[in-house]
């Protein structure tokens, strides 16, 4: 298999001739006529398209990227793509056609040998590998090639395809169930009234799984939570969606003389294979098989446009079987009773295709607070069990409902700690994973804009035109609520709406692949030192009902089949020589003092306080070198949880929601004032354990943190409650993770918290200092000496305030001498009709300014329109062959 973009396939004998006979200087024995045939074969592989227009050469362009799929050249020896037939074919390395060939069945054998049947990469290398083999044909029959030449090579057999998760069938089977649903009909047997269902054709996996999931509802546990339920986007259809469904529902019921549903003889193409002769006499071949994908993916603008693929179906079958076989009678039938059909359909009001609910669907999107949302867009969602952390969504339906509220329905995408996961797993920062929770959400609930980008993409660049202070994601696996599994996601294009899957976005470009390092789960801190890996993990901490859990959990249960390994810890850095010896300082006597004395009897007050604790200096001492100790950094997540950490390397993509600040511990000075000072979080340091530390775990005690909300979360806390709390300078709540310092009342009113006895007694002894020094010096004692900031600062404002003075009278001065300039070369020119003159040649001046800026105007927009005219936009403006053609 090999990707690329979708390109038309360039010449690869532009600038090269031959003479006929073969190439001497790389010894090819190919004539003039193979080498314009091997061009040929090439440009028809890139130009082949199946009835719906699919292209199943473009995964073929390119060779695969080791980056994206690693294990993809482990499997395959010999990767070949179109681009290196081309290459091949330039450089003159093919020295028979039957090199070509084997290049040729390499691209669909290597695609077949990687992946599942059931892979799209699967089913276009069969397409490509019948493209070939006709091309081959054809070849042979003009005589160009031999007839053995015409035959791909065995390249070995096909392996069998290996076990795959089950999450992965599961997402697979989502889609077959419901087209399974979408064929349901009740039937009306001929005699009794009878009703039962039928299914059109399904796979046996999707028949085991719902069996499977029967039995599993049989047994399933009393605590078994409905909120792990996966789930699936309600069915919001428009009139005309509603009324092409009832068209396709109401042919099926059409039976013939024999007893026969008349439609199953429609419901796929002939194989190509055992009926060549059909493709080449119908020109437009299509299907309900086609039909029902173009009306899934919205393909279809009005039930006109519908109708044309319905008539063009029955009239291929008028065309191409005779008048008196059966196929053609029911084709004559089941045309006359569609077209019944969907003339009553559109007879009808809208109002008769309300949905469930009185649900109205709206295709273009909710216009809300100035910006329209649409099916597809990444937003955030106000989550009721954290404001700090909005629900990750994409959406998948919008709709009014019966009270004119506007809705939509989003699919959740997890925080890697709001799930259940093996203790090892590492995650890329600022990751999510995709869930099956299909929810519904008031329009009001949505609060911005976010992206959530594939992880092969992330590294390379970000979305263009996306704001930079809106949040950029990285997905990279499936979430199984019920399993607890994560798997990863090989086609970013299943996990998107049917609306948008078609679609790309643009790219503002990297200069370099941009290395994003995986750093641990952020629920590390949850585990037990002494936990087994036969222990059950902790269970889910759920909080309101339409929200993701507050809390997931760890396990050291066995790694998952897809886990990589965790990676190799940094090594420590080479241990550091040991400090010198302390230098001998001589002991010098303390002499007791007044002011010594002095300050012994205000500790002594201050310890004396009711109700106050005086803290020990033995007990002082260890507080700070137990807070010394270096903490081992972790996970990051932007979170106010009880166990926030810290990860170095999650900087990098953070706009962190709220600001840490390092709280002082009851053994340091306290808080300077009333309101704490808000401090930015160190810089980084490189990840690194202390092995020296005895007993130093992931565990390990952190420091205290004091965490501010973002001003969204903040504002939505009545001013009333703000008001009883802590604030900071800008109103904000602050939270700590430590109970507060033993404080005393506060000494002045309006205060909202008091200092400590140690603050108060050291605030104290500097006040006393200070009076004696100004004492002796013969000061008054109320003296304050200026700050020397605050005089500079006076002086530079004065300084600068006179140079602004003296620039403006200079100014003024050279106005006035201009000014006299001025008049004297009039009264020199006019005489004493100067001022008249004066006013003549402003007016003159002002005609030729006002022409002046017309013809630059003039020339402003005619430089426009020609750039217009030459330029092709390239966003929003895309061209689709079924804008215009109704086939599509």
């Amino acid at each position: 298999m090999a990707s690329g973009r979708l390109r038309d396939s360039p010449s690869v004998m532009d600038s090269r001739e031959t003479n006929g006979i073969g190439d001497a200087k790389t010894g090819s024995q190919l004539l003039d006529a193979q080498l314009k045939a091997i061009k040929k074969v090439i440009d028809n592989l890139y130009a082949h398209r199946e009835e719906d227009g699919h292209d199943p050469s473009k995964v073929f362009h390119r060779k695969v990227n080791k980056r994206a799929l690693p294990d993809y050249y482990e499997v395959i020896k010999e990767p070949v793509a179109l681009s290196t037939l081309k290459s091949k074919l330039q450089n003159r390395e093919y020295l028979s056609f039957a090199d070509f060939v084997r290049d040729c069945a390499l691209i669909p054998h290597n695609a077949q040998t990687y992946n599942r049947p059931e892979a799209g990469a699967y089913q276009d290398a069969l397409i490509i590998k019948s493209v070939m083999e006709r091309e081959f044909r054809q070849l042979a029959e003009e005589k160009v090639i031999s007839a053995q030449d015409a035959i791909l090579p065995d390249l070995g057999e096909i392996p069998p395809a290996s076990p795959r998760p089950a999450e992965e069938e599961d997402e697979d089977d989502e889609d077959d169930d419901e087209d399974d649903e979408e064929d349901e009909v009740d039937e009306s047997e001929e005699e009794g009234g009878k009703r039962r269902r039928r299914r059109g054709p399904r796979s046996l996996a999707a028949i085991t799984k719902r069996d499977a999931t029967t039995k599993e509802d049989a047994h399933r546990s009393a605590d078994s939570d409905p909120r792990k339920k996966r789930g699936r986007p309600p069915r919001v259809d428009t009139p005309m969606e509603a009324r092409i469904k009832a068209v396709l529902k109401g042919i099926r019921k059409f039976k013939n003389d024999t007893g026969q549903i008349m439609i199953h003889q429609f419901e796929k193409l002939p194989d190509k294979t055992t009926m060549p002769e059909y493709y080449q006499e119908i020109k437009e071949p299509i299907a309900i098989e086609i039909i029902k994908r173009k009306q899934k993916r919205k393909k279809y603008q009005s039930v006109d446009h519908f109708m044309r693929d319905i008539n063009t179906m029955f009239n291929n079958a008028q065309t191409y079987n005779q008048d008196e076989s059966q196929i053609y009678k029911d084709a004559v039938v089941l045309q006359k009773e569609a077209q019944s059909l969907a003339d009553a359909e559109k007879s009808k009001p809208d109002a008769e295709y309300v949905m469930e609910e009185g649900r109205l669907p709206l295709p273009n999107g909710i216009l809300h607070n100035g910006e329209l949302w649409k099916v597809g867009d990444w937003i955030h969602i106000q989550n009721p069990n954290d404001v700090t952390k909005p629900i990750v969504a994409q959406i998948y339906r919008t709709w009014q409902d019966a009270e004119g509220q506007k809705w939509v329905n989003a699919c959740w995408y997890y925080r890697p700690e709001q799930t259940v996961h093996q203790y090892e797993k590492h995650f890329y920062p600022h990751e999510v994973v995709k869930t099956g929770q299909y929810r519904d959400h008031h329009i009001d609930e949505v609060i911005d804009r976010c992206f959530v980008m594939f992880c092969t993409r992330y590294s390379r660049g970000r979305p263009r035109g996306f704001p930079k202070d809106k949040d950029v994601y990285v997905c990279d696996s499936r979430y199984n609520e019920e399993k607890h599994k994560m798997n990863k996601i090989k086609t970013w294009a299943s996990c998107l709406p049917d609306e948008v899957r078609d679609k790309d976005y643009e790219m503002d470009l990297f200069d370099g692949p941009k290395k994003t390092k995986k750093v641990p789960t952020p629920l590390l801190h949850l585990l037990k030192d002494d936990e087994m890996e036969t222990d059950e993990a902790l269970k889910v901490r759920w909080g309101a009902d339409n929200a993701p859990p507050i809390m997931g959990a760890v396990h050291k249960g066995p790694r998952d089949e897809n886990q990589s390994p965790p990676p190799e810890p940094t090594p420590s850095p080479p241990p550091q020589p040991p400090p010198p010896p302390p230098r001998q300082v001589p002991t010098v006597p303390k002499y007791e003092t007044s002011s010594h004395r002095r300050l012994n009897e205000v500790d002594a007050r201050m310890a004396n306080t009711p109700d106050r604790t005086a803290i020990p200096p033995s007990s002082y001492n260890n507080q700070n070198q137990s807070q010394s100790q270096p903490h081992i950094p972790q996970y990051n997540q932007q979170t106010a949880s009880p166990a926030p950490v810290q990860y170095n390397q999650y900087s990098s993509q953070s706009n962190p929601t709220y600001a840490q600040t390092q709280q002082h511990s009851s053994t340091s000075a306290s808080y300077h004032s009333s309101q704490p000072e808000t401090r930015y979080p160190p810089v980084p340091q490189p990840y690194r354990v202390n092995n020296a530390m005895p007993g130093a775990t992931t565990n390990s005690v952190r420091p205290h943190e004091v965490f501010r909300l973002s001003e969204q979360a903040n504002a939505q806390i009545p001013e009333e409650i703000r008001q009883q709390y802590q604030q900071d300078e800008h109103g904000n709540v602050l939270f700590f993770t430590a109970p507060p310092v033993d404080v005393l009342p506060p000494t002045k009113e309006g205060s909202a918290m008091g200092h400590t006895a140690r603050y108060l007694a050291e605030k104290l002894r500097r006040k006393i200092a200070m009076k004696e020094k100004r004492m002796a010096e013969g000061l008054p004692e109320d003296y304050e000496e200026p700050k020397p900031k605050k005089v500079k600062r006076d002086f530079d404002n004065g300084l600068a305030g006179q140079i602004q003075n003296l620039r403006e009278e200079a100014l003024q001065v050279l106005i006035d001498q201009m000014q006299d300039g001025t008049e004297a070369i009039y009264k020199s020119i006019y005489g004493s009709q100067w001022e008249d003159g004066a006013r003549y040649e402003m007016a003159r001046t002002a005609k030729y300014q006002a022409e002046a800026r017309e013809r630059l105007a003039a020339a402003a927009d005619l430089i426009r329109k020609r750039e217009e005219s030459e330029t092709v936009s390239l966003t929003g403006t895309g061209v689709y062959l079924d804008d215009y053609d109704p086939r599509y």
